[in-house]
Protein backbone atom coordinates (compact mmCIF):
# COMPACT_ATOMS: atom_id res chain seq x y z
CA UNK A 1 0.00 0.00 0.00
CA UNK A 2 1.09 3.56 -0.54
CA UNK A 3 2.34 5.97 2.08
CA UNK A 4 -0.88 7.93 1.54
CA UNK A 5 -2.91 4.96 2.80
CA UNK A 6 -0.69 4.72 5.87
CA UNK A 7 -1.23 8.40 6.63
CA UNK A 8 -4.98 8.03 6.08
CA UNK A 9 -5.20 5.42 8.85
CA UNK A 10 -3.30 7.76 11.15
CA UNK A 11 -5.60 10.66 10.35
CA UNK A 12 -8.76 8.61 10.84
CA UNK A 13 -7.49 7.14 14.08
CA UNK A 14 -6.66 10.53 15.55
CA UNK A 15 -10.10 11.79 14.61
CA UNK A 16 -12.09 8.85 16.02
CA UNK A 17 -10.00 6.84 18.50
CA UNK A 18 -9.03 8.05 21.98
CA UNK A 19 -5.74 6.22 22.50
CA UNK A 20 -4.68 4.89 25.92
CA UNK A 21 -1.75 6.33 27.86
CA UNK A 22 -1.57 9.10 25.27
CA UNK A 23 -1.79 12.86 25.42
CA UNK A 24 -3.82 13.29 22.25
CA UNK A 25 -2.45 16.78 21.61
CA UNK A 26 1.00 15.23 21.43
CA UNK A 27 -0.30 12.43 19.20
CA UNK A 28 -1.06 15.01 16.53
CA UNK A 29 2.71 15.56 16.26
CA UNK A 30 3.71 11.95 16.87
CA UNK A 31 0.85 9.96 15.29
CA UNK A 32 0.24 6.28 16.08
CA UNK A 33 1.88 3.66 13.90
CA UNK A 34 -0.76 1.86 11.79
CA UNK A 35 -0.23 -1.90 11.98
CA UNK A 36 -1.67 -4.14 9.27
CA UNK A 37 -0.70 -7.60 10.50
CA UNK A 38 1.53 -9.61 12.79
CA UNK A 39 3.57 -12.75 12.32
CA UNK A 40 5.84 -14.28 14.95
CA UNK A 41 7.73 -11.51 16.78
CA UNK A 42 7.15 -9.07 13.91
CA UNK A 43 4.49 -6.44 13.29
CA UNK A 44 4.01 -5.05 9.76
CA UNK A 45 2.65 -1.65 8.72
CA UNK A 46 0.61 -0.98 5.59
CA UNK A 47 3.74 -0.35 3.56
CA UNK A 48 5.21 -3.72 4.45
CA UNK A 49 7.81 -2.36 6.87
CA UNK A 50 8.39 -4.62 9.83
CA UNK A 51 9.00 -3.96 13.53
CA UNK A 52 10.20 -6.43 16.15
CA UNK A 53 7.65 -6.34 18.99
CA UNK A 54 10.20 -5.98 21.79
CA UNK A 55 7.62 -5.17 24.49
CA UNK A 56 5.19 -7.91 23.43
CA UNK A 57 2.41 -5.42 22.73
CA UNK A 58 2.18 -4.31 26.36
CA UNK A 59 3.55 -7.54 27.80
CA UNK A 60 0.77 -9.82 26.56
CA UNK A 61 2.22 -11.65 23.57
CA UNK A 62 4.08 -14.79 24.64
CA UNK A 63 4.54 -16.89 21.53
CA UNK A 64 4.41 -14.37 18.72
CA UNK A 65 1.57 -12.93 16.68
CA UNK A 66 -0.89 -15.24 14.93
CA UNK A 67 0.51 -18.31 16.67
CA UNK A 68 -1.07 -21.32 14.91
CA UNK A 69 -1.76 -23.36 18.07
CA UNK A 70 -3.46 -20.51 19.91
CA UNK A 71 -5.44 -19.57 16.81
CA UNK A 72 -6.57 -23.19 16.35
CA UNK A 73 -7.77 -23.42 19.95
CA UNK A 74 -9.81 -20.25 19.63
CA UNK A 75 -11.26 -21.25 16.24
CA UNK A 76 -12.29 -24.66 17.57
CA UNK A 77 -13.98 -23.07 20.57
CA UNK A 78 -15.65 -20.48 18.34
CA UNK A 79 -17.37 -23.30 16.43
CA UNK A 80 -18.38 -25.05 19.66
CA UNK A 81 -19.38 -22.48 22.30
CA UNK A 82 -18.31 -18.83 21.93
CA UNK A 83 -19.95 -17.69 25.16
CA UNK A 84 -22.34 -18.62 27.94
CA UNK A 85 -22.91 -16.81 31.21
CA UNK A 86 -20.99 -18.30 34.11
CA UNK A 87 -23.73 -17.45 36.63
CA UNK A 88 -25.78 -20.63 36.90
CA UNK A 89 -23.86 -22.34 34.07
CA UNK A 90 -20.39 -23.74 33.58
CA UNK A 91 -18.29 -25.09 30.72
CA UNK A 92 -15.28 -27.29 30.08
CA UNK A 93 -12.65 -24.62 29.20
CA UNK A 94 -13.29 -22.69 32.44
CA UNK A 95 -13.26 -25.81 34.62
CA UNK A 96 -10.09 -27.17 33.04
CA UNK A 97 -8.31 -23.84 33.34
CA UNK A 98 -9.23 -23.47 37.02
CA UNK A 99 -8.12 -27.01 37.80
CA UNK A 100 -4.82 -26.68 35.94
CA UNK A 101 -3.83 -23.38 37.53
CA UNK A 102 -4.78 -24.63 40.99
CA UNK A 103 -2.60 -27.70 40.41
CA UNK A 104 0.36 -25.40 39.72
CA UNK A 105 0.03 -24.18 43.33
CA UNK A 106 -0.23 -27.69 44.70
CA UNK A 107 -3.93 -27.04 45.27
CA UNK A 108 -3.21 -24.32 47.83
CA UNK A 109 -4.90 -21.65 45.71
CA UNK A 110 -7.82 -23.87 44.86
CA UNK A 111 -10.50 -21.35 43.92
CA UNK A 112 -10.38 -19.25 40.77
CA UNK A 113 -12.49 -16.18 40.02
CA UNK A 114 -12.56 -14.81 36.48
CA UNK A 115 -12.15 -11.16 35.47
CA UNK A 116 -11.66 -9.34 32.20
CA UNK A 117 -8.33 -7.49 32.57
CA UNK A 118 -5.58 -6.81 35.06
CA UNK A 119 -7.22 -3.90 36.83
CA UNK A 120 -10.44 -5.86 37.31
CA UNK A 121 -8.45 -8.70 38.88
CA UNK A 122 -6.99 -6.24 41.37
CA UNK A 123 -10.48 -4.90 42.13
CA UNK A 124 -11.72 -8.44 42.71
CA UNK A 125 -8.86 -9.30 45.08
CA UNK A 126 -9.27 -6.09 47.09
CA UNK A 127 -13.01 -6.69 47.43
CA UNK A 128 -12.60 -10.36 48.32
CA UNK A 129 -10.01 -9.53 50.97
CA UNK A 130 -12.12 -6.85 52.65
CA UNK A 131 -15.38 -8.79 52.36
CA UNK A 132 -13.89 -12.02 53.70
CA UNK A 133 -12.65 -10.20 56.81
CA UNK A 134 -16.06 -8.58 57.19
CA UNK A 135 -17.84 -11.92 56.88
CA UNK A 136 -15.59 -13.20 59.66
CA UNK A 137 -16.65 -10.36 61.94
CA UNK A 138 -13.52 -8.25 61.45
CA UNK A 139 -14.85 -5.35 59.44
CA UNK A 140 -12.27 -2.91 60.85
CA UNK A 141 -9.78 -4.55 58.44
CA UNK A 142 -10.45 -2.28 55.48
CA UNK A 143 -7.10 -0.65 54.72
CA UNK A 144 -4.53 -1.69 52.13
CA UNK A 145 -0.75 -1.48 51.88
CA UNK A 146 1.14 -1.05 48.61
CA UNK A 147 4.74 -0.36 47.62
CA UNK A 148 6.23 2.94 46.59
CA UNK A 149 6.13 3.31 42.80
CA UNK A 150 3.93 0.22 42.54
CA UNK A 151 1.38 -0.11 39.74
CA UNK A 152 -1.78 -2.21 39.85
CA UNK A 153 -4.13 -0.64 37.31
CA UNK A 154 -6.17 2.44 36.61
CA UNK A 155 -9.71 1.70 37.77
CA UNK A 156 -10.66 3.42 41.02
CA UNK A 157 -9.82 0.61 43.43
CA UNK A 158 -6.70 -0.48 41.59
CA UNK A 159 -5.52 3.10 41.28
CA UNK A 160 -5.87 3.53 45.04
CA UNK A 161 -3.07 0.98 45.53
CA UNK A 162 -0.98 2.43 42.68
CA UNK A 163 1.82 4.90 43.43
CA UNK A 164 2.66 6.28 39.99
CA UNK A 165 1.87 9.98 40.10
CA UNK A 166 1.11 10.50 36.42
CA UNK A 167 -1.72 7.95 36.64
CA UNK A 168 -2.94 8.69 40.14
CA UNK A 169 -2.70 12.38 40.98
CA UNK A 170 -5.64 13.70 38.94
CA UNK A 171 -7.98 11.20 40.58
CA UNK A 172 -6.63 11.34 44.12
CA UNK A 173 -9.83 12.97 45.51
CA UNK A 174 -11.81 9.92 44.38
CA UNK A 175 -9.53 7.30 45.91
CA UNK A 176 -9.36 5.50 49.22
CA UNK A 177 -6.02 6.26 50.86
CA UNK A 178 -3.68 3.30 50.96
CA UNK A 179 -0.53 3.00 53.05
CA UNK A 180 2.61 3.27 50.88
CA UNK A 181 5.77 1.60 52.17
CA UNK A 182 9.34 1.49 50.89
CA UNK A 183 9.85 -0.49 47.73
CA UNK A 184 12.78 -2.93 47.59
CA UNK A 185 15.18 -2.03 44.80
CA UNK A 186 18.29 -4.07 44.10
CA UNK A 187 19.92 -0.94 42.68
CA UNK A 188 19.68 0.63 46.14
CA UNK A 189 20.33 -2.45 48.28
CA UNK A 190 17.44 -1.45 50.54
CA UNK A 191 15.66 -4.76 51.09
CA UNK A 192 16.01 -4.64 54.88
CA UNK A 193 14.83 -1.04 55.02
CA UNK A 194 11.74 -2.02 53.02
CA UNK A 195 11.01 -4.90 55.37
CA UNK A 196 11.53 -2.74 58.45
CA UNK A 197 9.15 -0.14 57.03
CA UNK A 198 6.47 -2.76 56.44
CA UNK A 199 6.93 -4.26 59.90
CA UNK A 200 6.60 -0.86 61.54
CA UNK A 201 3.35 -0.16 59.69
CA UNK A 202 1.82 -3.54 60.42
CA UNK A 203 2.83 -3.30 64.08
CA UNK A 204 0.72 -0.16 64.30
CA UNK A 205 -2.15 -0.84 61.86
CA UNK A 206 -2.56 -4.63 61.51
CA UNK A 207 -6.02 -4.61 63.09
CA UNK A 208 -7.13 -2.24 60.33
CA UNK A 209 -5.18 -3.65 57.37
CA UNK A 210 -6.92 -6.12 55.09
CA UNK A 211 -4.06 -6.87 52.69
CA UNK A 212 -0.63 -6.02 51.37
CA UNK A 213 -0.31 -6.02 47.56
CA UNK A 214 3.00 -6.52 45.72
CA UNK A 215 4.32 -7.13 42.21
CA UNK A 216 6.60 -10.14 42.77
CA UNK A 217 10.23 -9.73 41.65
CA UNK A 218 9.69 -6.90 39.13
CA UNK A 219 7.78 -3.63 39.49
CA UNK A 220 6.96 -2.99 35.86
CA UNK A 221 5.63 0.55 35.50
CA UNK A 222 8.15 1.77 38.07
CA UNK A 223 10.82 1.13 35.43
CA UNK A 224 11.46 -2.60 35.80
CA UNK A 225 12.56 -2.22 39.44
CA UNK A 226 13.73 -5.65 40.59
CA UNK A 227 14.03 -7.33 43.98
CA UNK A 228 15.03 -10.74 45.28
CA UNK A 229 12.80 -13.68 46.28
CA UNK A 230 14.16 -13.26 49.82
CA UNK A 231 12.11 -10.07 50.16
CA UNK A 232 8.93 -11.91 49.22
CA UNK A 233 9.62 -14.67 51.75
CA UNK A 234 9.91 -12.09 54.51
CA UNK A 235 6.78 -10.24 53.38
CA UNK A 236 4.90 -13.55 53.45
CA UNK A 237 6.15 -14.16 57.00
CA UNK A 238 5.17 -10.65 58.13
CA UNK A 239 1.66 -11.00 56.74
CA UNK A 240 1.27 -14.32 58.57
CA UNK A 241 2.62 -12.81 61.78
CA UNK A 242 0.21 -9.88 61.70
CA UNK A 243 -2.77 -11.77 60.22
CA UNK A 244 -2.97 -9.74 57.02
CA UNK A 245 -3.71 -11.02 53.52
CA UNK A 246 -1.01 -10.97 50.86
CA UNK A 247 -1.95 -10.27 47.24
CA UNK A 248 0.63 -11.25 44.61
CA UNK A 249 -0.09 -9.23 41.46
CA UNK A 250 1.51 -11.36 38.73
CA UNK A 251 -0.44 -9.70 35.92
CA UNK A 252 2.79 -8.59 34.23
CA UNK A 253 5.31 -11.04 35.67
CA UNK A 254 3.44 -14.34 35.52
CA UNK A 255 3.31 -16.93 32.72
CA UNK A 256 7.06 -17.45 32.54
CA UNK A 257 8.28 -13.87 32.26
CA UNK A 258 10.64 -14.12 35.25
CA UNK A 259 11.94 -17.60 34.42
CA UNK A 260 9.31 -19.61 36.31
CA UNK A 261 5.62 -19.95 35.49
CA UNK A 262 4.60 -17.99 38.56
CA UNK A 263 7.12 -15.44 39.78
CA UNK A 264 6.15 -16.74 43.22
CA UNK A 265 7.64 -20.13 42.33
CA UNK A 266 11.05 -18.53 43.01
CA UNK A 267 10.06 -18.08 46.64
CA UNK A 268 10.24 -21.91 46.66
CA UNK A 269 7.03 -22.43 48.67
CA UNK A 270 7.50 -25.57 50.75
CA UNK A 271 4.06 -25.54 52.37
CA UNK A 272 0.64 -23.94 52.05
CA UNK A 273 1.79 -21.22 54.43
CA UNK A 274 4.37 -20.01 51.91
CA UNK A 275 1.87 -19.11 49.18
CA UNK A 276 0.13 -15.71 48.98
CA UNK A 277 -3.58 -15.50 49.82
CA UNK A 278 -4.34 -14.19 46.34
CA UNK A 279 -2.43 -14.60 43.08
CA UNK A 280 -3.49 -12.56 40.04
CA UNK A 281 -2.88 -13.32 36.37
CA UNK A 282 -3.77 -11.55 33.14
CA UNK A 283 -1.82 -10.26 30.11
CA UNK A 284 0.15 -13.31 28.95
CA UNK A 285 -2.34 -15.91 30.17
CA UNK A 286 -4.03 -15.93 26.74
CA UNK A 287 -0.83 -15.33 24.80
CA UNK A 288 -1.92 -11.93 23.54
CA UNK A 289 -5.17 -13.10 21.96
CA UNK A 290 -8.16 -12.50 24.26
CA UNK A 291 -8.88 -10.31 27.32
CA UNK A 292 -8.90 -12.40 30.50
CA UNK A 293 -7.79 -12.10 34.11
CA UNK A 294 -7.82 -14.55 36.98
CA UNK A 295 -7.80 -14.36 40.77
CA UNK A 296 -6.65 -17.50 42.55
CA UNK A 297 -7.31 -17.71 46.27
CA UNK A 298 -7.35 -20.04 49.25
CA UNK A 299 -10.04 -22.21 50.75
CA UNK A 300 -9.96 -20.01 53.85
CA UNK A 301 -10.98 -16.94 51.85
CA UNK A 302 -13.53 -18.94 49.86
CA UNK A 303 -15.15 -20.40 52.98
CA UNK A 304 -15.65 -16.92 54.46
CA UNK A 305 -18.34 -16.39 51.78
CA UNK A 306 -19.99 -19.82 52.16
CA UNK A 307 -23.56 -19.16 53.33
CA UNK A 308 -27.23 -19.31 52.39
CA UNK A 309 -27.29 -15.56 52.99
CA UNK A 310 -26.98 -13.89 49.59
CA UNK A 311 -25.49 -10.75 51.16
CA UNK A 312 -22.52 -12.80 52.39
CA UNK A 313 -21.77 -13.98 48.86
CA UNK A 314 -19.28 -12.39 46.49
CA UNK A 315 -21.68 -10.60 44.15
CA UNK A 316 -19.19 -9.49 41.54
CA UNK A 317 -19.53 -10.21 37.84
CA UNK A 318 -19.25 -8.97 34.30
CA UNK A 319 -21.11 -10.24 31.27
CA UNK A 320 -18.12 -12.06 29.78
CA UNK A 321 -16.96 -13.69 33.02
CA UNK A 322 -15.11 -16.90 32.15
CA UNK A 323 -15.59 -16.43 28.41
CA UNK A 324 -14.99 -19.83 26.72
CA UNK A 325 -12.92 -18.35 23.89
CA UNK A 326 -10.53 -16.70 26.35
CA UNK A 327 -10.39 -19.81 28.52
CA UNK A 328 -9.61 -21.95 25.46
CA UNK A 329 -6.72 -19.63 24.61
CA UNK A 330 -5.44 -19.82 28.19
CA UNK A 331 -5.59 -23.61 28.16
CA UNK A 332 -3.56 -23.58 24.94
CA UNK A 333 -0.98 -21.40 26.72
CA UNK A 334 -0.79 -23.92 29.56
CA UNK A 335 -0.36 -26.71 27.00
CA UNK A 336 2.78 -24.94 25.81
CA UNK A 337 4.19 -24.73 29.32
CA UNK A 338 3.31 -28.38 29.98
CA UNK A 339 5.37 -29.20 26.88
CA UNK A 340 8.54 -27.57 28.31
CA UNK A 341 8.30 -23.87 27.52
CA UNK A 342 10.21 -22.88 30.67
CA UNK A 343 13.32 -24.71 29.51
CA UNK A 344 13.20 -22.78 26.25
CA UNK A 345 12.69 -19.54 28.19
CA UNK A 346 15.78 -20.15 30.28
CA UNK A 347 17.85 -20.71 27.15
CA UNK A 348 16.45 -17.55 25.54
CA UNK A 349 17.18 -15.54 28.69
CA UNK A 350 20.80 -16.65 28.41
CA UNK A 351 20.98 -15.47 24.81
CA UNK A 352 19.67 -12.04 25.82
CA UNK A 353 22.20 -11.85 28.66
CA UNK A 354 25.10 -12.55 26.33
CA UNK A 355 23.91 -10.23 23.55
CA UNK A 356 23.36 -7.24 25.85
CA UNK A 357 26.43 -7.72 28.08
CA UNK A 358 28.53 -5.12 26.15
CA UNK A 359 26.02 -2.40 27.09
CA UNK A 360 27.17 -2.62 30.70
CA UNK A 361 30.33 -0.69 29.78
CA UNK A 362 28.50 2.14 28.02
CA UNK A 363 29.30 5.41 29.84
CA UNK A 364 25.66 6.53 29.89
CA UNK A 365 24.13 3.17 30.76
CA UNK A 366 23.70 1.99 34.33
CA UNK A 367 22.07 -0.88 36.20
CA UNK A 368 21.83 -3.34 33.35
CA UNK A 369 19.56 -5.93 34.94
CA UNK A 370 17.55 -8.99 34.04
CA UNK A 371 14.99 -11.36 35.51
CA UNK A 372 14.08 -14.19 33.16
CA UNK A 373 13.37 -12.70 29.74
CA UNK A 374 12.80 -9.21 31.18
CA UNK A 375 15.88 -7.05 30.57
CA UNK A 376 16.30 -3.36 31.41
CA UNK A 377 18.86 -0.60 31.84
CA UNK A 378 18.83 3.06 32.84
CA UNK A 379 20.17 5.87 30.65
CA UNK A 380 21.84 8.96 32.07
CA UNK A 381 20.93 11.82 29.76
CA UNK A 382 19.37 15.27 29.69
CA UNK A 383 17.70 14.63 26.34
CA UNK A 384 14.14 15.97 26.50
CA UNK A 385 11.38 13.49 25.76
CA UNK A 386 13.96 10.71 25.80
CA UNK A 387 11.34 7.95 25.76
CA UNK A 388 9.54 9.37 22.75
CA UNK A 389 12.76 10.02 20.84
CA UNK A 390 14.07 6.53 21.55
CA UNK A 391 10.78 5.01 20.44
CA UNK A 392 10.85 6.90 17.13
CA UNK A 393 14.53 6.20 16.50
CA UNK A 394 13.98 2.50 17.16
CA UNK A 395 11.25 2.35 14.55
CA UNK A 396 13.88 3.26 11.96
CA UNK A 397 15.82 0.20 13.12
CA UNK A 398 12.85 -2.17 12.78
CA UNK A 399 12.18 -2.16 16.50
CA UNK A 400 8.93 -1.38 18.34
CA UNK A 401 9.86 -0.44 21.91
CA UNK A 402 8.55 2.08 24.48
CA UNK A 403 10.95 3.05 27.29
CA UNK A 404 9.58 4.03 30.69
CA UNK A 405 11.09 7.43 31.38
CA UNK A 406 14.84 6.88 31.01
CA UNK A 407 14.61 3.15 31.50
CA UNK A 408 14.89 1.11 28.33
CA UNK A 409 13.49 -2.39 28.71
CA UNK A 410 12.71 -5.46 26.66
CA UNK A 411 10.03 -8.04 27.35
CA UNK A 412 9.99 -9.86 24.01
CA UNK A 413 7.93 -12.86 22.86
CA UNK A 414 9.43 -16.25 23.64
CA UNK A 415 10.95 -16.52 20.15
CA UNK A 416 14.55 -15.55 20.82
CA UNK A 417 17.34 -17.36 19.01
CA UNK A 418 20.93 -16.16 18.54
CA UNK A 419 19.98 -14.10 15.52
CA UNK A 420 17.06 -12.42 17.24
CA UNK A 421 19.12 -11.65 20.34
CA UNK A 422 21.89 -10.12 18.22
CA UNK A 423 19.35 -8.10 16.23
CA UNK A 424 17.71 -6.74 19.40
CA UNK A 425 21.03 -5.77 20.96
CA UNK A 426 22.20 -4.10 17.76
CA UNK A 427 18.96 -2.20 17.20
CA UNK A 428 18.85 -1.00 20.81
CA UNK A 429 22.49 0.10 20.68
CA UNK A 430 21.98 1.94 17.37
CA UNK A 431 18.83 3.67 18.63
CA UNK A 432 20.54 4.71 21.84
CA UNK A 433 23.53 6.23 20.07
CA UNK A 434 21.30 8.05 17.60
CA UNK A 435 19.26 9.68 20.40
CA UNK A 436 22.28 10.56 22.55
CA UNK A 437 24.29 12.04 19.67
CA UNK A 438 21.32 14.10 18.47
CA UNK A 439 21.10 15.87 21.83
Amino acid sequence: MSEAVQHDWQRRSLRAVWHPCTQMARAERVPPLPIARGEGPWLYDHQGRRYFDANSSWWVNLFGHADPALNAAIKHQLDTLPHVMLAGCTHEPAVRLAERLSARTGGVLGHLFFGSDGASAVEIALKQSFHSWRNRGRDTKREFVCLKNGYHGETIGALAVTDVAVFRDAYDPLLMQAHIVTSPDQRLGNEQQALDDLRALLSERAHHVAAVIVEPLVQGAAGMVMHAPSYLRQVRALCREFDVHLIADEIAVGCGRTGTFFAWDQVAPASAQDWPDFLLLSKGITGGTMPLSLVLTTDEVYQAFWSDDVARGFLHSHSYTGNPLACAAANAVLDRFDAGQLTANQQQAGLLTAAFAPLASHPQVSHLRQRGTILAFDVTTKVERFSERFHLAAREHELLIRPIGQTVYLMPPYLIDEGAAAFLAGAVQASLEEVLHAA
